[in-house]
């Protein structure tokens, strides 16, 4: 199978440049959504030494929320995990619904390193593609979104990579004897990759075969494949942000003009009925919307209206300042607390917001319009915003 693979598929470093964002944001995205559809997520990465696993899922997790992550670099069991059966130990490192796990090396080792090895039979080996394969299953019917990744890279540029880590002083640690070794039994270990890729791969957990001599070109199809297979599983289209992020990079491209002359607007504010605003740029009492200056506490509600956010304290949010907010009826609250490092819901607004299933998420305002920019597509977010002192 290896052989029908050309791994020099590449592209231009400009290309993945251009690439790289708007496909994070867009898996940034679908991450919320596995949280918001309660799914888990497990994604397998496997490969030749030094194809670059590690810079992939680097990738992969840079725009997602590290909460809803985690990271599995699989080695040789140890301590308990070598005392039960070998799929034991990545049952327990499953994802909970809503969570995400990356598989740094997985269970396919049984069939690989530990059928060349000789760290079990024959027997054990050969049976294992069954049992891996009702193991996908389950997670499969159980809700589970699968991905499996091999990244394959010609022996040419593994014998690359090895020198170049060689001669370079903060990459050396990664190289070992042990690469030394397993690169002269590359044939065998070629045999058994075959094997894997053919009795492994189903249609309800197949296998992703990634071109990874160029790297930039390895990582984007991986999160290519990321994003198509989520969003069919998901039902949902992060095109959107995809969209945004690559309008905000031509923005950015564009040499600095004269600076818009900005109106400033007072506390009485009209309600504005438009599409969501694009927030433009937030500082200490400032906000900037759609080239327009705000300086008061501002509601922006679903449907993209602006207006005035009046809360009965500084420091605190009760129940009377989150009426207005309610008559929405949101799914999600953002509160931006603009300098305020303390702001707080009183405890009734707190119970009364959990019975109504609605979540509140707090954060600086600058991080909070960009939470806001990227949910931006979510029909039912209200963002209050808060930009005095």
């Amino acid at each position: 199978m290896l052989e029908t693979v050309d791994p020099d598929v590449s592209m231009s470093k400009e290309e993945y440049i251009q690439e790289l964002i708007p496909l994070q944001v867009a898996l940034h995205s679908l991450g919320y959504q596995v949280y918001v559809q309660q799914r888990p997520v497990v994604m397998v990465y496997e490969g030749w030494d030094a194809s670059g696993k590690g810079g992939n899922i680097k990738r992969v997790t840079e725009k997602l929320d590290p909460r809803g992550y985690a990271v599995h670099a699989i080695a040789a069991p140890d301590g308990e995990d070598k005392t039960h059966q070998y799929l034991w130990r990545f049952w327990r490192r499953l994802p909970e619904k809503g969570q995400i796990a990356i598989f740094d090396r997985s269970w396919y080792g049984r069939v690989m390193v530990e059928r060349i090895e000789g760290f079990c039979s024959e027997e054990e080996w050969r049976r294992a593609y069954r049992e891996i394969n009702h193991f996908e299953r389950q997670l499969s019917d159980f809700g589970t979104i699968l991905f499996k990744f091999w990244i394959h890279i010609s022996k040419e540029e593994q014998l690359r990579r090895f020198e170049e880590r060689k001669d370079t002083a903060y990459k050396s640690w990664k190289l070992t004897d042990e690469d030394w070794r397993n690169r002269d039994r590359w044939d065998i270990y070629e045999e058994a990759v075959n094997d894997m890729l053919l009795k492994t791969s189903t249609l309800t957990a197949p296998w992703t075969i990634v071109e990874g001599n160029c790297k930039w070109h390895a990582r984007v199809k991986v999160l290519r494949t990321l994003i198509d297979g989520l969003s069919a599983a998901l039902d949902y289209d992060p095109t959107e942000m995809m969209d945004i992020a690559k309008e905000s990079g031509k923005k950015k491209k564009k040499k600095k003009g004269k600076k818009k002359k900005i109106k400033v607007r007072d506390k009485s504010l009209e309600l504005e009925a438009s599409a969501l605003p694009t927030i433009d740029s937030f500082e200490f009492e400032r906000v900037v919307i759609r080239g327009e200056e705000y300086k008061s506490d501002i509601l922006i509600s679903p449907d993209g209206k602006i207006s005035n956010w009046d809360r009965e304290e500084e420091h605190s949010i009760k129940s009377v300042d989150i009426e207005g907010v309610l008559s929405h009826k949101p799914d999600l609250i953002i509160i931006g607390t603009g300098t305020i490092g303390n702001l707080k819901l009183t405890e009734d607004v707190e119970s009364f917001l959990g019975e109504k299933n609605i979540e509140v998420i707090v954060y600086k305002s600058e991080k909070a319009i960009d939470v806001f920019r990227q949910l931006r597509n979510q029909n039912r977010v209200v963002l209050l915003l808060h930009v005095g002192d």
